[in-house]
């Protein structure tokens, strides 16, 4: 089964008096349970691909299908639906509600969704020991270090089990060590629980646990491999 599908993609940005073809013509398919790196310099198009898929950007032409929709001719409410109940997100940035501890954090997203209080609970805490956060459940983000925070934005992402997971550079902000044990976690999720990972990344070392590593330049896919991953 596939689990993205992405058709002739196109996307351009105007910076100042120039055209910049973020995605130029981009086709590629992804299988469920798929573990997908998109590598690219700087500007190379993988986190507008990235974007796309998610419905966080749409492209000026081309299709996108996740799980049998397309996506790309969805309403904003629809986006956010499927978003809500599909796709997980992890960000360079952790994107973590500073007031909140990490157990409220996990369970911001299945409040939204209309989990109960108990079952929020019993979820919450159960993702924590899974990502090894047991004990930390009451910390906020400014009592744990980057790598923790990192592990609650992927607690958050994996809580309500999507079939689909967003990573944008996870790692940039980690040290070499911390980011071994996030790709480690990610590479467990994925055998474990069949979910869809695809991350955007420039990090050699990320690209090691891929099982596909595309490459991209100047908005195009290059290359697209199938590797045995780490």
């Amino acid at each position: 089964m596939t689990a993205v599908r992405c058709v002739d993609l196109c996307k351009t940005y105007r910076q100042g008096d120039e055209d910049i073809k973020a995605l130029d013509h981009v086709s590629i398919d992804i299988e469920e349970a798929g573990f997908v790196c998109l590598s690219a310099p700087s500007g190379g198009g993988k986190t507008t691909l990235l974007n796309a898929i998610g419905g966080l950007d749409m492209p000026d032409s081309g299709e996108v299908w996740v799980a049998d929709r397309r996506i790309d001719q969805m309403s904003k409410g629809e986006l956010a639906e499927l978003r809500l109940s599909s796709i997980g997100f992890v960000f360079q940035a952790y994107n973590l509600i500073p007031v909140l501890t990490a157990r409220e954090n996990i369970e911001f997203v299945m409040q939204v969704q209309g989990v109960p209080a108990k079952q929020r609970a019993e979820q919450s805490l159960a993702i924590l020991e899974e990502v090894g956060l047991s004990g930390l459940e009451d910390r906020r983000p400014a009592e744990m270090s980057g790598g923790q925070q990192q592990r609650v934005a992927v607690a958050r992402a994996i809580v309500s089990r999507p079939a689909l997971v967003l990573a944008d550079e996870p790692t940039a902000n980690l040290d070499s060590k911390t980011s071994d044990e996030l790709m480690t976690l990610f590479t467990e999720l994925n055998r474990h629980h069949n979910t869809t990972f695809v991350i955007a990344t420039h990090d050699q070392r990320v690209m090691r646990y891929a099982k596909r590593l595309v490459r991209m330049l100047d908005g195009r896919i290059v290359d697209d491999i199938a590797q045995d991953a780490a």
